[in-house]
């Protein structure tokens, strides 16, 4: 019996150091992937909104681009998934072409944060228009507009934070790197006797 408990905890606790391996496994690929979902999330997101404001009628290429002809900015919504997927753009582009030092001090973090607050800007003025227009939209209609802008403002914060949080990540491997590159400079500034019998043996 004791020998049967044993062998069951056992199995327990490898279950459970898996899934902890599994879940730390996950997140760290949320983390180093979180650019590339936010923007996914950024370009899919605030279009199905759109869409599921409009009726299925008004989703053909016809009707889009009867919006476009129509457009007026205080009542359209059209414009919305289209600042998310320009956003989204420029900043991966960014994202994507910078390195370790970029990272950590470079265009990412700034291009990330002028994008956002310039989308920030034109969504706020643009949620003052819409919902001081006096036109009647039904209930539902309107909470899936109010999801829109508030969906568009958080993607916008998310993409400041997760630069932000990239450039942390990336300043702090390379403080790691530079601290890893002076001690082994240290050892061998601090053992040049040791260097020279070192080469000795090679040129033997």
């Amino acid at each position: 019996m004791g020998f049967v408990k044993e062998e069951k905890l056992r199995k327990v606790w490898r279950g459970l150091k898996t899934l902890f391996f599994l879940i730390t496994m996950v997140i760290s690929f949320l983390l180093f992937s979180a650019p590339f979902l936010l923007a996914i999330a950024d370009t899919l997101l605030p279009s199905a909104l759109l869409s599921a404001s409009l009726s299925p009628s008004s989703l053909s290429l016809g009707s889009l681009s009867s919006h476009f002809n129509n457009y007026d900015f205080r009542y359209s919504l059209i414009d919305i998934p289209l600042i998310s997927i320009i956003r989204s753009s420029v900043i991966l582009c960014v994202y994507s072409l910078c390195d370790g030092p970029r990272l950590s001090k470079g265009p990412y973090l700034g291009i990330a944060i002028i994008c956002s607050v310039l989308s920030l800007i034109f969504v706020s003025i643009k949620a003052s228009f819409v919902f001081s227009a006096s036109v009647y939209r039904e209930g539902y209609v309107r909470a899936v507009e109010i999801a829109l802008f508030v969906c568009s403002f958080a993607l916008a914060v998310g993409h400041i934070l997760v630069a932000y949080r990239t450039s942390c990540r990336a300043r702090r491997k390379l403080l790691v790197y530079k601290i890893d590159i002076e001690n082994v400079s240290a050892c061998k500034n601090g053992f040049p006797r040791y260097q020279k019998k070192l080469q000795e043996e090679r040129v033997k």
